[in-house]
């Protein structure tokens, strides 16, 4: 009787336990949707703001030179030329205009441009390469190269070999910061031997490296006349954006929990079974910080680096356009430096969404 009253009230404490629940869930749904809606209209609202800010930026600044120009014609030639100047700048004429901060529609309006030019080159290379396939199998069949396409690169190539320069660059730096971390961590001796090769070339310019690495290269490459600005170009990224995975793995390695070895030992593990079993596993956290600052400090040497190589990607078009002085160069340099910020924010995030995947420690920082 005891029994069937003590699971009677059991019963009835669950099932007012579900009511609750019932009644509360729809208000923790209802709290959530209305904290994601007020963190996208906080979003959009600092947009939207920045626009504006912008904007008004862009056109305080078109007028001051605007005025400028006009006083500058009125000192020089007189009322009638400063009356022609201001009429030809009210008109819209390129010719004439203000070649400063652009406004917000006039950096979409390059972007669609850029967008547009992309779809007319390659139109224009599908159109050569069909001419020339017949030509290029008779080629290719008689061991000779095949006819490529030497037309100039659209905004969308050239982010495209930027992104392959980068990834070239930091397969390059994990494939020398990784190993070397993991033997100067493993040895006391060897961390103080290196240490101040690391304290010394690490702070060293992406320029120093670029001229280091373009003096090698180009020994190496010396009677060839291909085109060797991509390797200059990944190598000189690799080697400035090294370093940090270098440290960590280092640091990793030396910080891995005595108790793990000591396991390590009473199994007798090898040499290569120890360091990657035990060591690596417990050292991924601190490699894949590395990892992500070396990607991060990779992409941004880049342009420095595409520009002195003359590599064709984002850092040679910005610096063309600077020397373009173009109407719309100042707008397509604005397009060019959203994307390399959206690009870099996509690579971090890419790291962080492999270091969760390969990591017993699931790493929530944003």
């Amino acid at each position: 009787m005891e029994q069937e009253m003590v699971l009677k009230k059991e019963k009835s404490m669950s099932t007012n336990f579900k009511q609750i629940l019932a009644k509360l869930t729809p208000s923790i749904k209802k709290d959530g949707i209305m904290k994601s809606l007020k963190n996208t209209g906080i979003t959009l609202l600092s947009i939207l703001l920045f626009l504006g800010l912008w904007h008004m930026g862009s056109k305080a600044l078109y007028n001051k030179e605007a005025d400028y120009k006009i006083e500058k014609a009125l000192t020089e030639r007189g009322e009638e030329a400063a009356a022609a100047e201001r009429a030809c700048i009210e008109s819209g004429d390129s010719s004439c205009q203000p070649n400063t901060l652009p406004s917000p529609s006039q950096v979409w309006a390059s972007l669609k441009s850029l967008v547009a030019d992309h779809h007319v080159i390659s139109a224009d290379k599908a159109a050569f390469a069909e001419k020339m396939a017949a030509t290029n199998e008779k080629m290719i069949a008689a061991g000779k190269d095949p006819i490529v396409y030497t037309g100039r690169a659209s905004f969308i190539d050239i982010v495209l070999t930027s992104i392959k320069t980068v990834f070239a660059g930091f397969l390059l730096a994990l494939l020398i910061a990784v190993p070397i971390g993991i033997i100067i961590g493993l040895s006391p001796s060897l961390r103080s031997a290196f240490n101040w090769f690391i304290q010394i070339f690490k702070p060293v310019s992406p320029v120093v490296w670029y001229l280091l690495v373009f003096m090698i290269v180009k020994t190496l490459y010396i009677g060839d006349s291909s085109d060797n600005a991509f390797v200059i170009s990944f190598i000189s990224v690799g080697f400035c954006a090294m370093w940090a995975t270098l440290v960590n793995t280092a640091m990793g390695v030396a910080s891995v929990d005595k108790d793990y070895i000591n396991v390590a030992k009473v199994l007798k593990l090898g040499t290569f079974q120890k360091v990657f079993k035990v060591i690596l596993p417990s050292s991924l956290p601190l490699i894949f910080t590395g990892l992500r600052i070396t990607l991060s400090v990779a992409w941004m040497v880049l342009i420095a680096i595409e520009l002195l190589a003359q590599s064709q990607g984002l850092g040679l078009f910005v610096w063309e356009e600077f020397q373009n002085g173009a109407n719309d160069s100042n707008a397509k340099i604005i397009v060019a430096m959203f994307v390399i910020g959206i690009i870099g924010f996509l690579l971090d995030r890419l790291m962080l969404a492999v270091q969760n995947m390969v990591s017993f420690n699931k790493n929530e920082m944003a």
